[in-house]
């Protein structure tokens, strides 16, 4: 794989937060990006900053044309596009019985079909270059459940399945996918990008505490982006990265208990499990 200095880079979400920090990382090190952001006004301090290293553009991820624009742009500026990072995103807390359908579709659209749009407009160009990597910013929602974050977990975890499931179909066109789990980084993601909302009183002990952690959270998380984006770096100069990559002692901490749980449950209901085959022997 190429070093940083000769990549194309295509990152989504880059106006703050990890996007940001990523986005200024690649360039520092000599890359070249196309930074994508709903607002690219917001983006005006790196055009200024690296000029023709640094193509800005407008994309809403929900919006699948805008989505091969900006990829087709990408391959016009830079003649390739080497590494794509599905970042943008965003999760509102809130009971799911008080999420509205068109509350819930729109995470869903944004956080799901929105890797989905861009992923779909950039495998082509990986495919006939044999070469590039797929980085699918999941989150530690995307392997545990959160209450309070129904919509943004369904939307995580079809992430997830999705990107596994490209990544063998794929992996013998040279293009790797990798699944990146963040926990808790100090980002905007916490703060005006996110609603949390408590909902009626019998979810106080669930969603409230999910609303009250995450507000007592904000500037408090454990993960700084600037590690955070020199580890995607890392994994983008490997030629077998992993599949999943956690982020963070807290995801860490919280998976690996949860893993071992899950595990746990399978071997103490096995019997039944099993009990569904066909006896041996019969036809």
């Amino acid at each position: 794989m190429a070093a940083t200095a000769e990549q194309v880079w295509m990152i989504t979400g880059s106006a703050r937060g990890l996007g940001r920090a990523l986005a200024e990382a690649v360039l520092a090190a000599g890359g070249r990006v196309v930074a994508t952001a709903r607002r690219p006004e917001e983006l005006a301090g790196l055009a200024a900053r690296y000029g023709d290293r640094v193509r800005v553009a407008a994309l809403d991820v929900t919006d699948e044309a805008g989505a091969h624009r900006a990829v087709a742009d990408a391959v016009r500026a830079f003649g390739r596009l080497d590494v794509l990072v599905n970042n943008a995103g965003y999760g509102n807390v809130s009971p799911f019985e008080d999420t509205s359908p068109a509350e819930f579709r729109a995470q869903v659209e944004t956080n799901l079909f929105g890797v989905v749009n861009v992923t779909r407009a950039a495998v082509p160009v990986m495919r006939a270059q044999r070469a590039g990597h797929l980085i699918q910013l999941s989150s530690v929602g995307g392997r545990l459940g959160a209450q309070g974050r129904t919509a943004y977990s369904a939307a995580k975890f079809g992430v997830e399945g999705f990107s596994e499931a490209l990544a063998k179909e794929l992996a013998p066109l040279g293009v790797r996918v990798t699944i990146v789990e963040p926990g808790g980084f100090r980002t905007d993601f916490a703060g005006r990008s996110t609603e949390l909302r408590e909902g009626r009183p019998e979810y106080a002990a669930t969603v409230g505490a999910t609303a009250r952690f995450q507000r007592e959270y904000d500037g408090a998380q454990p993960g700084d982006p600037a590690r955070a984006a020199a580890v995607i770096m890392q994994l983008a100069a490997m030629d077998a990265p992993p599949l999943r990559l956690l982020l963070g002692s807290d995801a860490v901490r919280a998976v690996e208990a949860a893993d071992l749980a899950r595990l746990e449950a399978d071997r103490a209901w096995r019997h039944l499990s099993v009990s569904t085959d066909f006896p041996a022997g019969e036809a």
